[in-house]
């Protein structure tokens, strides 16, 4: 796992968004936040310079001082058909849940795709953001950082390419 900065955050790879919305989040991003057990992920906006969204879940919000948003979005955890996806602001942010495949791979349907500002090809950072979250981020520094790594990130693409993984 790439340290970009000195004292920085470490990124876990590239996911590139394919053709239906699909992304494939990393194995070991995964295995660090303890995911491959959920059925569900929540997903959050992310910061105005890094863009993107956050991934996180029910079990690692519940006990954390943000399980307010668990209480006053009860949307997220219900996990209704009609909710799939669609981001609901709360104090600043905007929330939604998705299924998590036994895959690693979540869907974005093409609204929330629009409203997070992506769009299939768009390539994200699976940056360590917290014990509680992870980002996948879509600019900024840090981003063009990873642009310019000259060593190994790898990338992760859904299975609807000819390879599940590659290296740049």
């Amino acid at each position: 796992m790439p340290q970009l900065n000195k004292g920085g955050k470490y990124v876990f790879g590239w996911s590139v968004i394919g053709r239906d919305g699909t992304i494939r989040l990393p194995p070991e991003t995964l295995a660090e936040y303890g995911l491959p057990g959920d059925q569900n992920v929540i997903i959050f906006t992310g910061s105005k310079s890094t863009g993107g969204f956050c991934v996180t879940s029910k079990r690692l919000l519940s006990p954390s001082k943000l399980n307010h948003i668990l209480n006053d979005l009860p949307e997220l955890t219900e996990g209704h058909p009609e909710d799939l996806g669609r981001l609901l602001p709360y104090k600043g942010r905007s929330y939604a849940w998705l299924p998590l495949s036994r895959e690693g791979t979540v869907q974005l349907p093409r609204r929330t795709l629009e409203d997070l500002g992506l769009k299939p090809g768009d390539r994200l950072m699976s940056i360590r953001s917290s014990d509680i979250a992870f980002t996948m981020g879509a600019k900024g520094p840090l981003v063009e950082k990873g642009n310019r790594y000259p060593g190994l990130i790898e990338v992760f693409l859904p299975s609807t390419y000819p390879d599940s993984a590659r290296a740049r």
